[in-house]
């Protein structure tokens, strides 16, 4: 499958806000627009998307943080999603490595990406690039600051 890989634009919003859909977060295209204020004014973030003769099929969320307890910065997989029509087609693979490729040269000597347990698919998948599940080790707490 031969996809192009570029910097998502403002343009993709409606793709961004149906990909986003079928990750299982709907939202609407002015939100979109908002929370791409935040991303293309950070240069500690890229989102990286895959493009079908002008059509988003797919999008990587990148996020960079300097580390304390080790020398260099850790890089976060934030999201990654591939449209259904496109998936098993090694779009996210793809993506996957550009996304490594952009943490190396920010500086990265990490990657992490969380994933909801119910997604055994996607584990699989992230196992097979050489993520390995940590959770048995390392516990993860969130909390909403109600914003």
């Amino acid at each position: 499958m031969s996809v192009k890989l570029r910097p998502v634009r403002r343009q993709d919003v409606p793709g961004l806000t149906g990909l986003l859909g079928q990750l299982g977060y709907p939202t609407t295209e002015a939100a979109v627009h908002e929370r791409l204020d935040y991303w293309l004014d950070d240069p500690s973030t890229w989102l990286i998307g895959a493009d079908d003769d002008g059509d988003l099929v797919g999008v990587a969320a990148l996020g960079v943080l300097p580390m304390l307890e080790l020398t260099g910065k850790l890089g976060r997989l934030l999201v990654l999603v591939v449209d259904e029509r496109y998936r098993g087609r090694g779009v996210g693979q793809s993506l996957v490595e550009a996304t490594e490729e952009q943490a190396r040269t920010a500086g990265c000597v990490k990657m992490e990406v969380t994933s909801s347990r119910h997604r055994t698919r996607t584990h699989e998948f992230y196992q097979q690039l050489g993520y390995e599940d940590i959770c048995a080790s390392s516990a993860r707490f969130v909390k909403s600051l109600g914003v």
